[in-house]
């Protein structure tokens, strides 16, 4: 049974469909991410779950389905514009400037900065500064609490893949994100960092931000998650808690190979 959208709904999709070539990636789904949860996307390999990431932030426009999140439809909007509303993505292959230092790329992510527009860069210099300054103290902030600080001054193309996908979901606490994708987090990343990550995640859901997340590694998603939807072959398959998911016989099949 689908779960319906809730008053408490941040993010909710209605049949959303997607095809390629006469694919159909995704077909028709649903889903729902309730305000200050973490909700878990899962299925096997091919079963559409980037493709409806990328349609849920619009970085592929839907052929049809509707997206409302925040109480306003947005499937109509550019990525850019999701974003600013504070619905933000990571990729499954984290993407970070390797020739900027971590601390530039931290800095590169705060949205409507003065600088970026020439003329207020001559009227307003003092607001300037002073505006750079507030900005260097938060990225510092954040990148001393996912222990990246001592990488700031680093080149962002040094560090490990597990540091990468740290400092991209750093990054992403720049422009104060309500939800935030994270397309698997824990791919190619050792235990010990992993259990870091999923630390900042409980940490960063208890100060307000809603996750949905992607992730094969059932340990994270069952540790992680207050509610998991699983897609296969582009539909919606089941969802529920993850002890009902854990012991739903259609998942066991299709997901797990039992």
């Amino acid at each position: 049974m689908i779960q319906e959208p809730s008053k408490a709904s941040l993010l909710s999709a209605t049949k959303v469909s997607k095809s390629f070539g006469g694919i159909q990636a995704v077909n028709n789904a649903h889903l729902t991410v309730n305000q200050g949860s973490i909700t878990g996307l899962i299925g096997p390999n091919g079963a559409g779950k980037t493709t409806l990431f990328n349609l849920l932030s619009n970085f592929i426009r839907p052929d049809r389905g509707e997206v409302i999140f925040a109480g306003q439809a947005i499937h109509h909007l550019q990525p850019h514009e999701i974003a600013q509303l504070g619905f933000i993505r990571t990729f499954q292959v984290a993407r970070v400037l390797s020739r900027l230092s971590v601390l530039e790329n931290m800095l590169l992510a705060k949205p409507r900065q003065t600088g970026e527009n020439f003329f207020q860069v001559w009227l307003q210099p003092k607001k300037l500064r002073q505006e750079e300054r507030e900005n260097k103290q938060q990225a510092m902030e954040i990148l001393e609490s996912v222990g990246l600080a001592e990488k700031a001054y680093d080149y962002a193309g040094a560090l490990s893949g597990g540091q990468r996908k740290l400092l991209e979901i750093a990054r992403t606490l720049m422009s104060n994100p309500k939800l935030i994708l994270l397309d698997e987090p824990a791919a190619g990343v050792n235990p010990t960092l992993i259990e870091r990550i999923c630390e900042h995640i409980l940490e960063w859901n208890r100060q307000g931000i809603s996750f949905l997340i992607i992730e094969h590694n059932m340990d994270v998603i069952m540790s992680l998650c207050h509610h998991v939807w699983v897609l296969a072959e582009g539909t919606n398959l089941a969802n529920g808690t993850p002890e009902e998911i854990q012991s739903n016989p259609q998942v066991l099949e299709a997901y797990l190979g039992e």
